[in-house]
């Protein structure tokens, strides 16, 4: 089974109300008053480092990547749960793990450890409060609502080539993600509908398109990058920046800067557009395991 076959089978698993039809960042489990929002993300070594990769800079990537889930929910970080697989640079591990938690102001709170081979594979549970009801969703865009995304895209990309490359390139955007929890606080209010890019904007706009039920149509030139501009197509797909993807009813204005891409139709067949255009099929919109 591919990525999306597995998920499309669990959901069958996943009725409670707090996993959202396992089409969100995370769940969101109603408390009373309160909300907790909880995420996890597994990285693999040779799919999400690179061998041989300073460990340091796999520990933050680890953290940064679940708690920008958390900021694509407005959520306030409670801590994490950590499971690692014993290996190779595990005190550069635990100094990267310092770092991002006192980068972030993010408590350990337990976890587990094992031994195991090649691949490594390392997870981690991420636990928020919600500060903003109700939690926004990636399936809440509405036809006539517009498109925007917080920064530019492709900068992972280039920082990839650079260190697998060793060209001595500027790869802390690959290594050193920094999940943008404050702008998921400010944006909590006033959005439709939010995700954070991590599989590439076009793949994840099409997965924010097919749980809303409508058409996301993205202007590609629009697009803010960080990367060449003969690399657009390519930035579009790679994914790895984690800027934050959401719409906004038409007229409202963002509270922070953040760029318009697009904008959201009735849905019309395909979930995605580029430039008016369902893409080709066989296109790969972005990253996906076992596609």
């Amino acid at each position: 089974m591919n990525e999306f076959a597995l998920i499309e089978a669990l959901r069958g698993l996943a009725t409670h109300p707090a996993a959202r039809g396992l089409a969100d960042d995370c769940a969101v489990l109603e408390l009373g008053a309160e909300a907790l929002v909880l995420t996890h993300d597994t990285m693999v070594e040779g799919v999400h480092w690179l061998a041989g990769q300073d460990m340091a800079d796999v520990a933050w990537k680890l953290v940064a990547v679940n708690l920008s889930d958390l900021a694509a929910k407005g959520a306030e970080p409670l801590g994490v749960l950590l499971g690692h697989m014993l290996g190779d640079g595990d005190a550069r591990f635990v100094d990267g793990l310092r770092e991002v938690f006192h980068a972030f102001g993010v408590p350990l709170l337990g976890g587990d450890t094992v031994a195991g081979g090649a691949p490594r594979a390392i997870g981690l549970t991420a636990i928020g409060r919600a500060t903003h009801r109700p939690v926004p969703a990636r399936s809440g865009a509405r036809a006539g609502d517009e498109v925007w995304i917080t920064g530019p895209v492709g900068a992972a990309m280039m920082g990839f080539e650079a260190l697998r490359d060793g060209t001595g390139g500027n790869s802390t955007a690959y290594r050193r993600p920094r999940p943008l929890l404050a702008e998921g606080r400010a944006l909590a209010p006033f959005v439709s509908a939010i995700m954070d890019v991590s599989d590439g904007v076009l793949l994840d706009a099409s997965r924010m398109a097919a749980a809303s039920g409508v058409t996301i149509d993205i202007a590609g030139a629009d697009v803010p990058l960080a990367a060449p501009e003969d690399r657009r197509a390519d930035a579009l797909r790679w994914g790895d920046d984690y800027q934050l993807l959401f719409t906004l009813p038409q007229r409202l204005t963002p509270p922070l800067a953040a760029h318009r891409i697009g904008t959201v139709r009735p849905h019309g067949g395909a979930p995605l557009l580029i430039d008016g255009v369902p893409p080709p099929d066989g296109d790969r919109l972005g990253y996906a395991h076992g596609a």
